[in-house]
């Protein structure tokens, strides 16, 4: 049998790594021309208890440990007005090392053998397991696994779901060589992530390689209220202007990126020889999973129809009633973290959450 994975994101490319791992072939579609061909994000951190289980079952643990970018689990949260009011600090025995989102998918594409991936592949349609691509060509696969995000064709075979907004947004800026250039920013984030929460708002950062500062300006705002980027650092009158520059002083025009997803629960019943994972199958607002949930659910598909041979549906019952639940567990904690930051009293909520973990 041969697996035919629509996506090379995280969690296709582990798919295919774990399935390589026990001698299983797949080929995977990917509508990206190359790798190269656009970024792919900023700073990832990997944790014990899902994604570095994936990456060992994957047995690339040394590859893994090679691309960790020392001192990133360190953590600050700051009030407006640039005072501290959290700080922990990365002695490295952390649970959650960071790694740059493009390095670690760079890792699993190395550790494929050659032409797995097929590049410039855009899906337009899928029938059953019958894949159609822009090109006119199809597919027609004995195993058809769905990781193609948010926004998946392979997904329209098992539900009718479609991810929806959850009122919240990132603007994404960025300030390179921001020791030289911004320092007084750069010391106000830190070694590794700072979060300013604050009612309906909040900044994010992250240090990631070369000196770069990575920003995620947070709101919770209906989509309309995007239309125009041009005012949203006057949303921060008052602010520290050492965290406002994060938004004024970017070296590149700000990227706005809504933030949708599938309704809470969400599940399907069995459909022979289709399945999902990652965004596709429990798409979820940015809350530290999603990569990890991602590369662990490939894993745990390849391992359940290694342990399950010649009984696809029995591994795609297996993996799925794992997944569905791991997914809805999820998403119970990122609503809790979303009112932590953005509720009625931050940055109080968080600073408790973080005490109690």
């Amino acid at each position: 049998m041969q697996v035919t994975i629509i996506g090379a994101g995280l969690g296709g490319l582990m798919l295919a790594r774990v399935l390589h791992v026990h001698g299983t072939p797949s080929a995977v579609y990917e509508a990206d021309e190359s790798p190269t061909a656009r970024s792919q994000g900023g700073m990832l951190d990997i944790h014990d208890y899902n994604g570095q289980k994936a990456v060992e079952a994957a047995g690339l643990v040394d590859e893994f440990r090679a691309l960790v970018l020392e001192g990133r689990q360190a953590l600050r949260v700051l009030d407006t007005d640039g005072s501290v009011l959290f700080e922990k600090g990365d002695d490295g025995t952390g649970g959650r090392p960071e790694v740059q989102r493009a390095d670690l998918r760079r890792m699993l594409l190395d550790s494929l053998p050659a032409g797995t991936v097929r590049w410039g592949r855009k899906v337009v349609g899928v029938q059953g397991r019958t894949v159609t691509f822009a090109d006119g060509t199809t597919v027609e696969a004995e195993l058809l696994v769905g990781a193609d995000g948010a926004w998946s064709r392979v997904r329209s075979v098992l539900t009718d779901a479609k991810p929806e907004y959850t009122g919240v947004s990132f603007i994404e800026t960025y300030l390179h060589d921001a020791d030289t250039r911004h320092p007084e920013v750069a010391k106000a984030v830190g070694g590794g992530m700072m979060i300013v929460p604050s009612q309906g708002k909040g900044i994010f950062a992250h240090r990631e390689s070369g000196g770069t500062l990575h920003a995620y300006v947070e709101f919770t705002r209906p989509l309309e209220w995007f239309d125009d980027l041009g005012g949203i650092a006057a949303e921060f009158e008052g602010w520290a202007p050492e965290l406002t520059a994060l938004i004024t002083e970017s070296d590149t025009e700000p990227v706005f990126r809504p933030h949708h997803a599938l309704p809470t629960g969400h599940r399907w019943d069995r459909v022979p020889g289709v399945t999902l994972l990652g965004d596709a199958a429990h798409l979820q607002p940015p809350n530290g999973e999603g990569a990890n949930l991602a590369l662990l659910d490939g894993a745990d598909l390849a391992l359940a129809l290694a342990e399950h041979p010649g009984d696809v549906e029995a591994a795609l019952s297996s993996y799925e009633e794992t997944m569905f639940v791991r997914a809805a567990e999820t998403t119970a904690d990122s609503e809790e973290m979303v009112q932590s930051l953005f509720g009625d009293e931050p940055p109080q909520k968080l600073l408790d959450l973080l005490l109690d973990a």
